[in-house]
């Protein structure tokens, strides 16, 4: 005979229910060691740190509270195999189960971490993170390309901020899966890819956004790395957030903490020229006219001297003097206007060469559909559009086969 059930036909409220499992959990798994590996590791700007115990079939969130990290001192790392005690809780405003860790302690490090430290060390053995292997950043790029995923976080950020900071610049995307078993070999080809484009990239961003360390694991790959170091054109690595790192980081000739940063980066210096240029021409405003207005003050002075109320008794001597002061006057106005000119005329060329004008000057094009828009992908087009293509001294009217 199959046993009553307690609570049959009584109903319960969502957080009556989720209160009374709380209670039994915390009732049962109390002061329990648990086994696993740490991921999905991260410490809450309140000083928490949350993360996941996880083996080979299953999954089980965790929560340390700051007073019990600061307790003992033990620093979690991610991949690392830990025993940690505490009970089991229910955490009940999202209904999910965990457990609140009062101590951890290191048993092994995970398979994925061994694995990071083994190829880094192989890698680093080859020298391939040598300071003498890594490629300058061109100061001023005109062509940026991005290895990344086409619908992720990463894209969205690197294009908002060229296109904020530097709109002339050319973008070209090599769209890419970024995490599962198919990832390390499309990164690795898009990089081998770019440089075979003719005209190729000025530098190259490869990254994703953040995640955990299996997600950002094909940037871990060996494939990867190769890739980089055998590029001609200088990476920068941009994976993940600032305190994730991938082998992908040592190899680059440069790291960025995150996609938008290796953004802001390629472009710091076409703006810092731009902000000069616009200090340099407040200056010069500034100087022409403050050196206008010394050289009316002197004239006003001039006229009020004595020398004009009473030219009969010394006017000649006084007429020479004037012819003097006023070819001096000439002289240095002429002589401040030419070196003003000249620098003003330096800034105005180094502007006119950041500029769209003088990339088309150079070859390159801007192709646009009918509406204007500007066309960056063969997948913004469809045979038979008629699309209009910008060079140096006209536009030129085409249509797609």
């Amino acid at each position: 005979m199959e046993p009553e059930a307690p609570f049959r036909g009584q109903v319960f409220t969502v957080t009556a229910i989720t209160l009374a499992l709380k209670q039994m959990m915390e009732g049962v798994f109390r002061d329990v060691f648990v086994e696993g590996e740490v991921s999905s590791l991260r410490e809450a700007a309140s000083g928490h740190i949350y993360f996941d115990l996880k083996d080979r079939e299953s999954l089980l969130s965790a929560v340390m509270f700051k007073w019990d990290a600061r307790k003992y001192g033990f620093e979690l790392q991610e991949g690392v195999q830990v025993r940690v005690w505490g009970s089991l809780s229910c955490y009940a405003k999202q209904g999910r189960y965990q457990i609140v860790v009062k101590t951890a302690e290191a048993l092994a490090k995970g398979n994925l971490f061994l694995e990071f430290e083994k190829l880094k060390k192989k890698l680093e053995a080859e020298g391939l993170f040598a300071p003498e292997h890594k490629k300058e950043i061109p100061a001023y790029p005109q062509r940026i390309g991005v290895v990344t995923s086409p619908t992720g976080a990463a894209v969205r950020d690197i294009l908002s901020v060229l296109k904020r900071r530097s709109p002339h610049l050319e973008i070209i995307i090599a769209p890419v899966l970024v995490q599962g078993e198919e990832a390390a070999g499309q990164i690795a080809q898009a990089i081998a890819d770019l440089n075979r484009f003719k005209p190729a990239p000025d530098v190259l961003l490869v990254g994703r956004g953040g995640g955990s360390m299996e997600d950002l694991w094909a940037f871990n790959e060996e494939i990867v790395a190769r890739a980089i170091y055998k590029s001609k054109i200088p990476v920068i690595s941009c994976v993940g957030h600032e305190v994730d790192f991938t082998i992908a980081d040592f190899v680059a000739d440069l790291r960025a903490p995150t996609p938008s940063a290796a953004a802001e980066l390629v472009v710091q210096n076409s703006q810092n020229t731009r902000q000069y240029i616009r200090q340099l021409q407040k200056r010069l405003l500034q100087s022409v006219s403050l050196f206008y207005e010394r050289a009316r003050n002197r004239f006003d002075q001039a006229l009020n001297s004595r020398v004009f109320k009473n030219p009969e008794t010394i006017f000649q001597a006084k007429e020479q003097e004037l012819d003097d002061l006023s070819l001096r006057l000439e002289n240095a106005w002429k002589e401040k206007l030419s070196n003003f000119t000249h620098r003003f005329e330096l800034a105005r060329n180094q502007l006119q060469a950041l500029g769209p004008q003088a990339v088309l000057k150079r070859g390159y094009s801007i192709t646009r559909k009918a509406d204007g828009s500007v066309i960056s992908r063969v997948g913004q087009t469809a045979p038979g559009e008629t699309v209009f293509i910008q060079v140096q001294d006209g536009m030129i009217r085409s249509e797609v086969k």
